[in-house]
């Protein structure tokens, strides 16, 4: 049984630093498509980093620069450095995985429960 759960969220002031932690449980983050997306109220849920099955990391450009995405294979976690915070990086903060690949595209994703970053 796959499951995701985020912790680290929180309240900051612009400028500032969090880490958000994804621990993965019911499978090894080695060599697994995953990313964080997040979804600001009354906004659709948009995409901010992946991590490739190489360990490759592509970012979306509002967070290119600020933003680390990391995994740990030894404690099977995958993080987000958020650096220099900004007020539009408000939002529900999740980690997924990629359950299905088809035609050089993830089809499903599994998703966290979500975690709340704050900046103002």
């Amino acid at each position: 049984h796959v499951q995701l759960v985020e912790s680290g969220g929180g309240s900051v002031q612009p400028g500032e630093s969090l880490r958000l932690s994804c621990a993965a449980s019911g499978y090894t983050i080695s060599r697994v498509f995953m990313g964080w997306s997040r979804q600001a109220p009354g906004k659709e849920r948009e995409w901010v980093a992946n991590i490739d099955t190489y360990g490759l990391p592509t970012y979306a450009e509002s967070v290119k620069g600020r933003f680390t995405i990391s995994e740990d294979n030894a404690k099977n976690i995958l993080s987000l450095q958020m650096n220099s915070l900004k007020p539009e990086d408000t939002a529900m903060y999740y980690c997924r995985r990629c359950q299905n690949w088809s035609s050089g595209r993830c089809t499903t994703w599994n998703w966290g429960q979500g975690t709340q970053v704050t900046v103002s």
